[in-house]
């Protein structure tokens, strides 16, 4: 089912929801209807198109710590764009892994700053030494996600924000 883009009072993107809870919003009469899919919720008393784009009544003040990306294993594919980082090839999430670009072995941690996607092949190969050690070059230094909302960037990134989105998204892709 498709995702609801929801949007503080400001229009300000805030987060995407699930359209079992923007309909929820919708009958607690939370949020206002800014843009629809063709798709209908149907119930046997009731049928509504299903909302794209939710605005808030009320504004919510956005706290600090909401500004920082989950460390995940797809936030890091979706951060890599889903391409190995040393051969740069665009591979399905069975197909790559996560590697540490200073080995744990080597006193490498477990962060946005440490860990890169990679294929299986490039992860053999590289196994338990730096890039430089196995012959290998990182495409991009990792760093961790600093822009707000991450996930409505993540579905940017790979194409897939519906177009009803689009006029309340300022994004610039860096």
């Amino acid at each position: 089912m498709e995702q609801i883009l929801v949007l503080n009072s400001t229009y300000e993107p805030l987060q995407v929801i699930s359209w079992k809870r923007a309909v929820r919003m919708l009958f607690q009469e939370k949020v206002e209807v800014l843009a629809e899919y063709d798709r209908e919720i149907r119930s046997v008393y009731l049928s509504i198109r299903l909302p794209s784009v939710l605005r808030l009544l009320r504004y919510v003040k956005v706290k600090r710590h909401h500004n920082q990306v989950r460390f995940t294993r797809s936030n890091i594919y979706s951060r890599d764009r889903f391409r190995c980082q040393y051969c740069g090839g665009r591979f399905s999430t069975s197909q790559l892994t996560y590697d540490h670009v200073v080995p744990v072995a080597c006193g490498g941690s477990k962060s946005w700053e440490n860990i890169v996607t990679s294929c299986i092949r490039c992860n053999r190969k590289k196994g338990n030494r730096t890039p430089e050690e196995a012959g290998l070059r990182l495409l991009r230094r990792p760093k961790a996600p600093y822009s707000f909302p991450h996930r409505i960037n993540f579905l940017l990134w790979e194409s897939r924000a519906p177009e009803s989105w689009r006029n309340y998204i300022f994004w610039s892709h860096k």
